[in-house]
């Protein structure tokens, strides 16, 4: 069977599950080839547009009224053949619209060309526009130029389009047959957007700090490791920004951010992606219960620049971002869900407590860490509106200054959203004494077993000894914010790119492929 006999519905699409992909990569490098021999080229190098297909859609009564011709360009993803006609749906960036092609509106060689085009082809197009008899909006084509050959046919639309594996590693051919994937990226860039306007009307001076350190820091994780031939150095991807922007407020800048990758050698899940991103900023003179007020306004004029309206919804609940958000220390809320007293214990008690309720005891090593397992298992699944946790615990919060009220706590909070962390902020610490000893604390962890531990890292504390003012800070992910503002409920449907595991499944690189079918054209 020929693809010319496979055009005269859906093409080749419709039957390439019934098909060997390498066939079907046959069949359009042929058709590719028999252009060439026809003088045209298949891949030129530009197109004249003049208008947008969303620019059509929204003058359309106006250019219909005028009969302006225009010239649209885009992929054709449904192409109908009606005798003498064909209707087809061209895509471009944002909005469809439909073609007419009539032959004898076009002449036999046009419309003999169009009949070798295949979905997922490229093509400019001019015309003018008019409503069909079933009310359509379409552009009736004068003439057309192809302007990319796709040697690759676009996934099955029954299956192809559920693999979310394919998805994943094709982000490309996902992006062209789900518009709505194409909507969710271009609302990532407008949270985006909205963050940093926010943060620039507020004061706050956009940064870049190092993604290559000497010295990870910043936060609990696992960092990935280089080395650096020329230093003769091991050097490690950044797995936060905090050490080197408060490097920036000792300098003497008042307000600091900077929109980060950062890195973590950890596990792959719902909510975590090796590279993620970050925005990180801090706040000379102000502690943290003013970053939280800074951070409640910038998600709420945030949300409601994105959607228009402060409730959003969030798989089966329903945020309102309007209501001042809750307040509540992390030893309160666990007291409030089990009864449970956890600031009257001591460490072995606590981890009594933790046993009896079926909490792994493993990497438990001092009272912080049970208290935050314990609050983990009972309290974590039950913040749905946005919820400030507050006071942590001192032995897993290095880089905060200790509670006011109480040394055993910490002045920091965390963000929770939808039963998500969203950001992670402290009253930070500036005596360089305390941030050594709590260095130290932490290389106990470090040969105790903890990979996540922070190391020394003398130059901060160096840079301490000259004096931080009294700071706030505060690191919130870009990716989670955007699941919760779009609705998606994994970080791959957020990234463009996710890390993904090898396949093993043995199957054939398409470019081996195409290799083979040019080495047999020689």
């Amino acid at each position: 069977m020929s693809e010319k006999e496979n055009n005269k519905n859906q093409n080749d699409n419709d039957n390439s599950s019934a098909q060997p992909l390498a066939e079907l990569i046959r069949i359009r490098r042929n058709k590719v080839r028999e252009l060439i021999n026809q003088n045209i080229n298949p891949y030129p190098y530009t197109y004249k547009r003049s208008h947008q297909i969303s620019e059509l859609i929204r003058n359309f009564d106006q250019l219909t009224e005028s009969k302006e011709t225009v010239s649209i360009a885009g992929r054709i993803m449904l192409n109908r053949k009606m005798g003498k006609t064909f209707f087809a749906d061209i895509w471009d960036s944002r909005e469809k619209i439909q073609i007419y092609i009539r032959k004898d509106i076009v002449g036999d060689e046009t419309f003999e060309l169009f009949n070798q085009i295949d979905l997922g082809d490229i093509i400019g197009c001019e015309g003018t526009l008019f409503v069909t008899k079933m009310g359509e909006r379409t552009l009736k084509v004068s003439s057309f130029e192809l302007l990319t050959k796709a040697l690759h046919p676009l996934p099955d639309k029954h299956s192809g389009l559920t693999d979310t594996e394919q998805r994943y590693r094709r982000r490309y051919a996902d992006l062209i047959v789900n518009p709505e994937v194409r909507n969710v990226f271009r609302m990532r860039t407008e949270i985006i957007q909205a963050l940093r306007e926010f943060l620039n009307m507020n004061g706050f001076l956009e940064v870049e700090t190092p993604i290559l350190q000497p010295i990870y820091g910043g936060g609990n994780a696992k960092p990935f490791k280089t080395y650096y031939n020329k230093l003769d150095r091991d050097m490690y991807l950044r797995i936060a920004d905090e050490l080197y922007l408060k490097r920036l407020i000792i300098g003497g800048y008042d307000k600091v951010w900077e929109f980060c990758k950062d890195f973590r050698n950890e596990g792959i899940d719902r909510l975590h992606n090796p590279e993620f991103s970050m925005i990180e900023l801090y706040w000379a003179y102000s502690d943290y219960r003013d970053m939280a007020e800074l951070f409640e306004q910038m998600l709420r004029e945030t949300v409601y620049k994105i959607h228009g309206t402060y409730k959003i919804k969030y798989g089966k609940h329903e945020v309102d971002f309007e209501p001042k958000f809750r307040w509540v220390s992390m030893i309160d809320s666990i007291k409030e869900v089990i009864g449970l007293d956890l600031l009257s214990l001591d460490y072995e008690s606590a981890l009594k407590e933790a046993k009896k309720l079926n909490i792994d005891e493993e990497g438990l090593i001092n009272w912080g860490k049970v208290v935050a397992a314990i609050w983990e298992k009972t309290v974590e699944h039950t913040l749905i509106q946005p919820t400030f946790l507050v006071d942590f615990p001192v032995e897993i919060s290095p880089l905060a200054k200790k509670h006011r009220e109480n040394p055993r706590l910490t002045e920091r909070f965390e963000l929770f959203i939808a039963a998500n962390e969203m950001g992670n902020a402290f009253s930070e610490l500036n005596d360089p004494v305390d941030q050594l000893e709590r260095f130290m604390q932490q290389g106990k962890a470090i040969e105790a077993g903890d990979e996540e531990g922070q190391p020394l890292d003398d130059d901060f504390v160096t840079a301490l000894m000259y004096g931080m003012p009294p700071t706030s800070g505060l690191g919130f992910g870009i990716d989670r914010l955007v699941m919760l503002l779009t609705d998606q409920h994994t970080i791959r449907d957020v990234v463009f790119f996710p890390q993904m595991k090898e396949t093993g499944d043995g199957s054939t690189p398409v470019s081996k492929i195409l290799k083979k079918i040019i080495s047999e054209e020689e």
